[in-house]
């Protein structure tokens, strides 16, 4: 009887084993191994039935194996190569065995590098430059700016049929203090010029004059000023040292710091993008580009985020609802499915995409169109004054915009710049994915978290010890005197995080104001006499105007800043760099007030301020100099 119970038992352990070990051979043959080629270091994604999704990485030799895949199933599977060209296919995952794939480039689409510009005898005659330090190691990842290696991106248009437009951009002249105490202008926290006069480096040749905006230029890096206090959202710091470009004149430096937020506290975001997948972003460094980049902004979403997608062409559409920044899976998915195709219709998406935000919209969270286009509407309304009046409509929702732009050839800055300007936003270029980690990901708050809103400065010289002044940029920032008290005239908005930083020239008195224009002497009035307060001991006092992000009132805060200043030697580094990045600026515009200046004097400067370069912009800056330097219009 015992013996009998015992081998009932062992029975049902070996039929146990038996029936797991068919369930296992089950779940085998139910899942299938992926091999194939793509270019050396291509991402690898497969999108399965379902928005299952697969990432790989291909070796040196373009060999990459993906395990576990669903079986049998029919998935596509794209490879962007370095160079962001893309291929993709669609391939039949075998259950319990192998499938291949090829993802090589076709031979008819190589990517060629734009070669370097051959010697001329100007470019010969350039004073040699030394050579950048050495780059942080993590600069080296994404930047994908090779100076002696040619472009990074290839033109997606013959240049002979370049379309690009810029506004035209007057260098601010000097101004008598005796005629025009008052200087008054809107913050700039842009940074598109910087990336797009990048690009045109990179590729061989000088940017447009008017596609180098100086303000964009500078504050395009960050600088160590301190904290604010006092509860302010930006702490205020000036410093004056001597011109390196005119021994005669003075450079004043005025900055502001918004303090950062850690991402992790920052408010939950409603996020709406509105992208342009007309025909004319086809190319490798627009859409395709463009994907990879929301890409870095959906793995930093956290559960409590909304985002949604519209697109525009010939039509405007909602690609995603609404849907939360947990189900990560969906949101790539439906980002790995756009196509381009049509013309482009903007102002239905901008229409749309705002309607969209404001069904969504977060009460204390971060609202916010993000616009990605090359600029260029064809169809429905296209003229640039019906489309920033079609945005400062929008904007009275509540609701911010950010502007980033992709491509060349086509790309038209001028009516992005404006859509940002009218919409309480900021406008970045993409021109690579490193662009895109740092707008979207490392300066995110910066971007997308409003702390101020309608900043003005208005800065009144005293007449005892300044003759005249020049505003460094912000050309297409200045507003009349009387703006700065009105409440209701629109001004640039300040981010977490961000800093904005502006140069005055100064000409001291008793010393000729450079080019300014003469007025003669009124015959009814007589010239205004200094007050008790233009004493030697002040140069100007600083007054800025600002507003809370939901606020309609403005608050003032003012500072005084002393006759008093430094060699430029001894000066801050961060000030002696700002000053080199205006030089640049000043030299690539072929300013008429670049003064002295030459490319080796700016590169020079620049180096001896580099100091803490973490994420080694400023070290790019430096090849960037360098390659200026060698070219010609």
């Amino acid at each position: 009887m015992r013996r009998g119970k015992l081998s009932k038992v062992f029975e049902l352990v070996i039929l146990f084993v038996v029936v797991v070990g068919f369930r296992a051979l089950a779940r085998a043959d139910a899942v299938g191994t992926l091999k194939g080629t793509a270019a050396p270091n291509a991402q690898v994604l497969v999108v399965c039935p379902g928005g299952m999704t697969w990432k790989a990485t291909a070796d040196a030799a373009g060999r990459f194996t993906i395990t576990g895949m669903p079986a049998p199933a029919t998935c596509t599977v794209r490879a962007v190569a370095p160079n962001l060209t893309s291929v993709s296919r669609s391939v039949t995952i075998k259950a319990g065995g192998i499938s291949s794939v090829s993802l090589a480039v076709p031979k008819d689409k190589p990517s060629v590098p734009t070669p370097e510009p051959k010697p001329t005898a100007k470019t010969e005659a350039a004073a040699p430059l030394a050579p950048p330090p050495a780059k942080p190691a993590q600069y080296a990842m994404e930047r994908r700016v090779r100076i002696s290696k040619g472009a990074p991106l290839s033109m997606d248009q013959d240049p002979a049929h370049n379309t690009e437009a810029y506004d035209r951009i007057d260098d601010n002249p000097f101004q008598r203090v005796a005629q025009k105490p008052l200087s008054t202008f809107s913050v700039d926290v842009d940074t598109a010029a910087y990336s797009n006069m990048r690009r045109f480096l990179t590729g061989g040749t000088l940017p447009p004059k008017d596609a180098v905006r100086i303000e964009e230029m500078i504050n395009y890096f960050s600088y160590a000023y301190p904290a604010p206090t006092n509860g302010d959202p930006f702490s205020i710091t000036t410093d004056v040292t001597q011109s390196p470009w005119n021994s005669k004149l003075k450079l004043l430096r005025i900055g502001l710091k918004a303090p950062a937020i850690d991402s992790r506290q920052a408010p939950a975001r409603n996020l709406v993008f509105l992208l342009d997948v007309s025909g004319s972003m086809s190319a490798p460094n627009k859409l395709p580009l463009l994907k990879q980049a929301m890409n870095l902004l959906v793995a930093q979403l956290r559960p409590e985020d909304k985002i949604a997608i519209v697109t525009y062409a010939g039509n405007a559409g909602l690609v995603l609802p609404a849907t939360r920044g947990d189900q990560k899976d969906k949101i790539r998915n439906a980002i790995f499915g756009l196509e381009p195709g049509g013309s482009t219709n903007g102002a239905a998406g901008i229409q749309l995409a705002y309607d969209i935000a404001e069904q969504q919209k977060t009460k204390g969270g971060i609202n916010r169109v993000i616009l990605a286009t090359d600029g260029d509407f064809n169809v429905g309304t296209t003229n640039q004054g019906d489309l920033t009046r079609l945005i400062e409509q929008e904007r009275e929702r509540g609701i911010s915009l950010t502007v980033l732009g992709f491509g060349m050839g086509n790309y038209k800055d001028s009516t992005l710049e404006k859509l940002a300007d009218r919409g309480n936003g900021n406008h970045a270029y993409i021109d690579t994915l490193a662009e895109a980690r740092k707008v979207l990901v490392t300066e995110a708050g910066a971007t997308l978290i409003t702390v101020a809103k309608d900043v003005k400065l208005q800065l009144e010289f005293n007449p005892a010890t300044v003759a005249g002044y020049r505003l460094v940029g912000y050309e297409n920032r200045m507003l009349k005197d009387e703006d700065f008290n009105d409440d209701k005239k629109d001004a640039g908005d300040i981010g977490a995080g961000h800093s904005v930083t502006a140069i005055y020239e100064i000409v001291p008195a008793g010393v000729e104001v450079p080019s300014a224009a003469k007025v003669d002497d009124l015959k009814y009035q007589t010239k205004t006499t200094a007050s008790a307060n233009a004493t030697a001991a002040e140069l100007l006092t600083v007054k800025i105007r600002y507003k809370a992000p939901d606020g309609n009132k403005s608050k003032l805060l003012s500072r005084v800043v002393k006759n008093e200043e430094v060699a430029f030697a001894q000066a801050p580094a961060d000030l002696r760099w700002a000053t080199a990045i205006a030089s640049f600026g000043m030299m690539l515009r072929e300013s008429p007030h670049r003064g002295n200046l030459s490319w080796k004097q700016i590169y020079t400067m620049a180096q001896g301020a580099v100091g803490k370069d973490a994420e080694g912009y400023r070290t790019e800056a430096l090849s960037l100099i360098q390659r200026a330097s060698t070219l010609r219009r």
